[in-house]
């Protein structure tokens, strides 16, 4: 089981969503009380829980104050262009062993480090934090602890699996796993069109493509064997299987994700530097 200690979530939308429904599994405990905030009382209703103090900015504009009293965790959920005016607001008030962790892209430790006095992380988790199977990259800043990055992994291996990079790495692990799960349902798309141009109808193309993807990460996450031996014993010598591979190489897509990133990535530095 894994325990944490008083948490706040600062900007509780989809991703600060998210990770509070990881926080609230039968397998995670957290020792005080999780807050949460938002800026409409409607969403903060909608969040209200046991274990949960959910507040929202439009009935108490002390609610981010209110929310980081005595927490160990930060969590900043809110857009990028928020970050800075959030921590403003929040570095006097912080408790003095206040662990501040960032989810907003695009927003590097040195610029938070300069607002608030504590400790300072990164994390880039994707969307599959929805249904508890996000990867997270986490980055220590440079007043983190062991201790601090040990609550930063725990926290984010409630909703999935965490890689530890630094934080030089972390726009390039959001070209991969990021956007991933975007190339992964662009894929979808295309196939789906193409059964469709097949003579099957949505429904069916649906059925077949989407079963068929998922089939596929199932078996890839079932055991030890790597995407390739599993494409081998479906590609028999000779077979239908071996010429749509060979149409795939041809058309090199190793090149083309090579290109897809490189633009993700010079798109990430564009952002960060504003």
């Amino acid at each position: 089981m894994a325990t944490l200690p008083t948490i706040a979530i600062l900007g509780s939308g989809s991703m600060g969503g998210a990770i509070l429904s990881g926080l609230v599994q039968p397998g995670v405990s957290v020792t005080g009380d999780i807050r949460v905030t938002n800026r409409t009382e409607s969403k903060a209703e909608a969040l209200a829980a046991e274990g949960v103090r959910s507040l929202s900015l439009e009935r108490d504009p002390d609610a981010n104050l209110m929310a980081i009293d005595g927490a160990r965790i930060v969590l900043v959920g809110v857009k990028p262009a928020m970050v800075g005016d959030l921590l403003r607001s929040i570095a006097g008030h912080l408790a003095p062993d206040a662990l501040v962790i960032s989810v907003a892209a695009g927003v590097p430790i040195a610029a938070m480090e300069a607002l608030v006095p504590g400790a300072v992380a990164r994390a880039m988790p994707n969307t599959p934090a929805v249904v508890g199977l996000a990867v997270t990259g986490i980055s220590a800043g440079t007043r983190t602890t062991a201790d601090d990055m040990a609550l930063t992994r725990a926290l984010f291996e409630t909703v999935g699996s965490v890689l530890e990079v630094p934080e030089a790495k972390v726009d390039a692990l959001s070209t991969i796993s990021g956007s991933g799960p975007a190339y992964v349902f662009y894929l979808i798309e295309e196939l789906t069109r193409t059964a469709i141009d097949l003579g099957f109808t949505p429904e069916e193309a649906a059925v077949m493509v989407n079963g068929t993807f998922r089939g596929a990460s199932e078996l890839l996450a079932a055991g030890d064997v790597p995407p390739e031996e599993l494409r081998r014993r479906v590609t028999s010598p000779g077979g239908t299987t071996e010429r749509a591979i060979a149409e795939f190489v041809d058309a090199d897509l190793k090149a083309t994700f090579d290109r897809a990133t490189a633009a993700a990535l010079a798109r990430a530095k564009e952002l960060a530097a504003g």
